[in-house]
This record gives C-alpha cells, sequence and structure tokens, in this order.
C-alpha cells in the first residue's frame, strides 16, 4: 500500500507525467465537447423532424430519420469509430481528432434525438390544442409552451449523454489518439504492475472528478426549475 501511494507521489511529481496526462485530458475534452455540440443539434433537428405532423413531404424525411437512428444505436460506438477512421475518412493526413468529433458527434445525434422526442411528446397534447384554440401559432406554442416543459423532462436523460460520451471517448486510444487513457497506457507502460495500475488510477480520477462536477451541475440546474415551478404554482 505505501509502494501504491509513493507511486502517485512520484506521478504527480514528475512534469513530464503530468504534462502527458494534461495533454490527454485535453483531447478527451474537445472531442466530448464538440461531440456534444454536433450530437445535441443534430439531434434536435432528427427529433424535430420525428415529431412534426404527417404529411406526404414530411414522410421521406421522417423514413431517414428513424432509419438512421436505428443503425446508430444498433451497432456499436467502436464499429462505428472504426468505419469512420479506416473506410470513410481513410485519407492520408486527414486529422484524427475531427474524425473522432464527427463520429462521435452522429453518435450521439441518435440518442439526443431520443431524448429530445421523448422529452417533447411527455407534455400534454392538450396543451397545443389549447394553444390554438387561443389564436396562437404552432411556432408559439412550441417555443413558449411545450419547449420550456420539455428541457425540463429531458434534463436528467441528457445529462446522462454527456456522461456517456465524455466515458466511451476512451476508446479513441484504440485507433492510435493521446487521450487520457492513451497517456495513462503510455505512463505505465514497461514498468512493474503497481506502476502500470497508478496512472490509470489517477486517469480514473479525472474521469471521476469531470463526471461529478457535471452532474452536480446539472442538479443544480434540476433544482433551480423546481424553484422556478414552485413560485409560478404560487
Amino acid at each position: 500500500m505505501n509502494n501504491f501511494f509513493d507511486k502517485i507521489v512520484e506521478l504527480f511529481s514528475t512534469p513530464e507525467y503530468i504534462d502527458s496526462l494534461l495533454h490527454g485530458f485535453l483531447l478527451t475534452m474537445q472531442v466530448s465537447y464538440f461531440a456534444l455540440l454536433i450530437g445535441i443539434l443534430l439531434g434536435t433537428i432528427i427529433a424535430l423532424v420525428d415529431t412534426a405532423k404527417e404529411s406526404k413531404w414530411m414522410a421521406a424525411p421522417k423514413f431517414i430519420c428513424r432509419v438512421y437512428t436505428t443503425v446508430i444505436r444498433g451497432t456499436p460506438m467502436a464499429l462505428q469509430l472504426f468505419i469512420m477512421f479506416f473506410v470513410i475518412f481513410a485519407i492520408r493526413g486527414f486529422p484524427s481528432i475531427i474524425i473522432a468529433i464527427i463520429a462521435f458527434g452522429l453518435n450521439s445525434a441518435a440518442y439526443v434525438a431520443e431524448v429530445v422526442r421523448s422529452g417533447i411528446q411527455s407534455v400534454d397534447a392538450g396543451q397545443t390544442e389549447a394553444g390554438l384554440a387561443l389564436g396562437l401559432s404552432r411556432r408559439t406554442i412550441f417555443f413558449k409552451i411545450i419547449a420550456p416543459q420539455a428541457i425540463k423532462n429531458m434534463l436528467p436523460a441528457m445529462g446522462n449523454e454527456i456522461i456517456t460520451v465524455i466515458k466511451e471517448t476512451a476508446i479513441v486510444s484504440m485507433v492510435g489518439m493521446y487521450d487520457l487513457n492513451m497517456a495513462a497506457k503510455d505512463i505505465g507502460s514497461g514498468q512493474n504492475m503497481a506502476s502500470y495500475i497508478v496512472p490509470m488510477f489517477v486517469a480514473a480520477l479525472f474521469y471521476l472528478a469531470t463526471i461529478y462536477l457535471i452532474t452536480f451541475a446539472i442538479k443544480r440546474i434540476e433544482k433551480s426549475l423546481r424553484k422556478s415551478d414552485l413560485r409560478a404554482e404560487e
């Protein structure tokens, strides 16, 4: 046990090791942030298409969106990443980080679409009918009545998706990218078992701290929204 803690002290007191971990952590956060940005934007568009009023003009877009979400959600993320790297973007010199962001962004979009769709559909349809009866446009009803309630309903699931994307980015080390997971492997490579476990343990702490901060922020937002609901009821 003393040897384990000595190795942790050694890791944190070695600038080279800390630089490697911070470099890997930065790449992990970059991929996660931009992938989530793509996922939320594209996923919201897919959900809006999927929940749009049925018409002959929407039949094809709805079909495409449903096939997309089915295929993406039904295949492993690792397989999608490999296809992106070695099939679709098999171009010499193309930035690996861009490929990873696109792969994770497209994957996240399928899950975000389901979160947004369920959030919209969780709002009572009678509220839309009431808004129409009052002479409000569908656009006004959506942005002023439906969307605020849907956001509150989908917030916990959206938080889970953010956490999932951050943790899933650990597989980019499988295609040679120097993320937090790869940095930990690099520090521990060629050393004894205790030395190998220590950087993995420290990398896990990086992930844990990040996830905790995100979870804390989401809970604070939820608490704030609940307070606003109580004030509205009063």
